[in-house]
This record gives structure tokens, sequence and C-alpha cells, in this order.
């Protein structure tokens, strides 16, 4: 089972051990055609996407690169077009929700950035996760995921859900869409730490994986 990564080599060495620690075989690619051709695709943490991307001039956006922002957005059309499996985590949430046609708060405020932005390491903080979906399934109801972010989802992408949030300024945190089989996380299940948290961040790969089991029988 190989599982694109699109991004660039020296940001992805996270998500590569992620990926392998399940048995699955990461592609670290910027080549959308090879990224088709997985199974599935991952899109990974990183910088700020380009405002203009969701209609928006400049606003506090930082450590943009358009051309890698081109690429994932891209990726994640082809993905869409051949029903692949698609997880987002923190940036690739975002992407997912831009390329959806959604839109990013491109600067929390102070208050909110204390508790969610990265500063020598992650952030932790309770989130909510809402009725029954796949991530109630995993976690339960009630969770503590780690950030490391100053941006959030705005208004939410053609056929997106928001499943999950930060009770206390009301973050998106995950999100499910209602007819694909595409999920997104603004946190970081590649790195959470277990010992803080309690929370394993397989389970989220492995559900992502039996996406991909899924999907593999539906296209033949």
């Amino acid at each position: 089972m190989r599982i694109a990564i699109v991004g660039r080599k020296a940001d992805t060495g996270n998500y590569v051990k992620y990926v392998q620690s399940m048995g699955a075989t990461p592609a670290i690619t910027l080549n959308t055609g090879e990224a088709s051709c997985c199974d599935a695709l991952l899109l990974p943490g990183g910088g700020d996407i380009t405002p203009a991307f969701f209609g928006e001039k400049n606003h506090g956006s930082r450590n943009i690169d358009t051309e890698l922002d081109i690429l994932q957005l891209q990726a994640l059309d082809l993905a869409i077009h051949r029903g692949l499996p698609v997880l987002g985590i923190c940036k690739g949430l975002q992407i997912i929700n831009v390329g959806l046609g959604g839109t990013i708060l491109q600067d929390m405020n102070c208050q909110n950035v204390k508790r969610h932005a990265y500063d020598h390491g992650d952030k932790y903080h309770a989130a909510t996760i809402a009725g029954s979906c796949w991530l109630s399934s995993l976690y339960g109801k009630e969770m503590t995921v780690n950030s490391a972010h100053h941006q959030a989802i705005k208004e939410l992408g053609s056929g997106l859900t928001a499943i999950q949030h930060c009770p206390e300024d009301g973050c998106i945190e995950a999100v499910s869409h209602r007819t694909l089989p595409i999920i997104g996380l603004q946190w970081h299940p590649e790195r959470i730490n277990e010992a803080i948290t309690g929370v394993n961040g397989r389970k989220v790969l492995a559900y992502f994986l039996s996406l991909v089991s899924v999907s593999g029988e539906a296209l033949k």
C-alpha cells in the first residue's frame, strides 16, 4: 500500500515514519501524477496557504510556499477525481478546506494563539468530538490534542463537516467529508505524545488505511 505524501523531503520526516509505523509505504513526491497513482494521499503540515487561493489579501499569513500550495491543491483534485482517500494534517487540513472552496482565519487572536501556537514545542489542550463519527469511535467524546498553528478554518469547504472543536475558542480540530473518503485534523497524530495526552495517534492512521482498503476494492 503506497501513500503519497505531497511535500518537500526536508519537511516530511515525521510523516514518513508515521506511515511506515503501520506497514505502509510512503512516497514523498512533488509530482502530482505520481501522487495520483498511489493508493491514497496524505497532505502534511507546513507553512501558511497563499491567501489569494481563498480570495483574500495577506492579513497575517507567513511562511508561504505558493509552488507547494499549487501542487498540493492539484494533488487533492486528482485524488478526488480518482476516489482516493485523503488525510490532511494541520496545513493539510487547511489545504482540503481551501480546495473545497472554504476559507482560512489568517491569524487567530492573541489569546487563542497562545493556546494553539508552536512555541518551543507543541501546545496541548482539550478537544470535544461531536456525535457519532469516525473520530469518536477511536477516542470517545473528549480528548487532549497537540497544536502547532496560528491559523484555523473559518468557513468550511463544500461537503465538509466539523467533527471536533476546541471548547475554549471553537477552533475546528477535525473534519470529515460527507460523501468522500476525506478526513482532516488540525492537530498532529504523527507526533502526539501519548505519555502526556493518553492519545495513540496511530489509531488515526489505522482508520485511514482502512479507507484505503475499502477504496481499493471499489476501484477494482
